[in-house]
């Protein structure tokens, strides 16, 4: 006669309780899915707001790049670009980089919500590199590079937009650097899939 041995329910496929449920939520590829949302909904709102109220931020752009509200040194005045129709240009091509910029964010979160389901994280941590790649590049090279010192943004007291632009591209980089973090997660997720990365790579 042979005695029953009790058996054990492997964790992976207990009965998942509301607490398991809800942390599930505290995961990093929930993490980028969030943060990624709220910089697509940020450069949309900023987007739309500049096609729906032109004049303001025309305003905006037209001073920093006459340099009118500058020092006005001569060493530096040359670089005043004093035709309205080119900073307009400008200002419309601000307009199309951040249209495009929430187009591509506003793809990635889509993508991430499938990646949620299917177990693959690559397409849409790609694609959040790239759109949060052009928020950063708009504001440390567009506006802290060229506006604040080609165009000596730093020394005007009323159309200085250095502050913002320093905030807005911590924040890009900040949720870039979450979403390459090393986990383990990803490399479940995305074992085999198409420009993942595997521990040979490189060799």
């Amino acid at each position: 006669m042979t005695s029953a041995t009790p058996t054990t329910t492997p964790s992976s496929t207990r009965p998942r309780g509301p607490l398991d449920r809800l942390l599930r939520l505290g995961t990093l590829p929930v993490a980028a899915l969030a943060l990624t949302a709220m910089s697509a909904l940020y450069i949309a709102l900023v987007a739309l707001g500049n096609l729906t109220d032109f004049d303001s931020n025309q305003q905006f752009v037209q001073h920093v790049l006459a340099m009118d509200t500058t020092f006005k040194d001569e060493d530096v005045m040359w670089r005043a670009i004093g035709s309205s129709t080119l900073r307009d240009i400008a200002y419309v091509g601000i307009i199309v980089w951040e249209v495009l910029a929430a187009a591509i964010l506003i793809m990635a979160t889509v993508l991430w919500c499938g990646a949620l389901r299917q177990g693959t994280y690559e397409r849409a941590r790609r694609a959040t590199t790239l759109g949060l790649l052009m928020l950063m590049l708009l504001f440390g090279l567009g506006f802290i590079a060229v506006g604040g010192e080609w165009f000596s943004m730093w020394q005007s007291s009323k159309w200085n937009g250095l502050d913002t632009a320093g905030r807005n591209f911590m924040l890009s980089g900040f949720v870039l650097l979450l979403v390459h973090l090393p986990s383990p997660q990803w490399g479940r997720a995305d074992a085999g899939a198409p420009g993942a990365d595997t521990p040979d790579a490189g060799r």
